[in-house]
């Protein structure tokens, strides 16, 4: 009993990893409306302001956080870097404080 209890957890977590797994990016390195496709600055950008666009996108429909017409990995490592710089970066919670 303890081994199909086990088994079935197994099988219900394997599926909800994969239901969450990302797939391809059609748009990737199309053009949007106004023809241009972002970039890592773009990406840098909309990593900043990902806090405010945010809330925004709550309340609006037509406001997305990140922009599907990119680049590929520069967009991404500026998306990463633009949020990293706003959330801190993870070294504040290295910092020791002295008494």
């Amino acid at each position: 009993m303890k081994r199909a209890f086990i088994l079935g957890g197994m099988i219900a977590a394997i599926g909800l990893l994969a239901g969450c797994a990302p797939g391809p990016n059609a748009l990737a390195n199309t053009a949007a409306a106004g023809g241009a496709v972002a970039g890592f600055w773009m990406g840098l950008w909309n990593g900043i302001i990902s806090p405010i666009t945010f809330i925004i996108s709550l309340f609006n429909s037509h406001v997305q956080i990140y922009e599907v017409h990119n680049n590929g990995g520069w967009y991404n490592f500026g998306f990463l870097l633009g949020i990293s710089i706003i959330f801190g970066g993870g070294g504040a919670s290295t910092r020791r404080s002295r008494r």
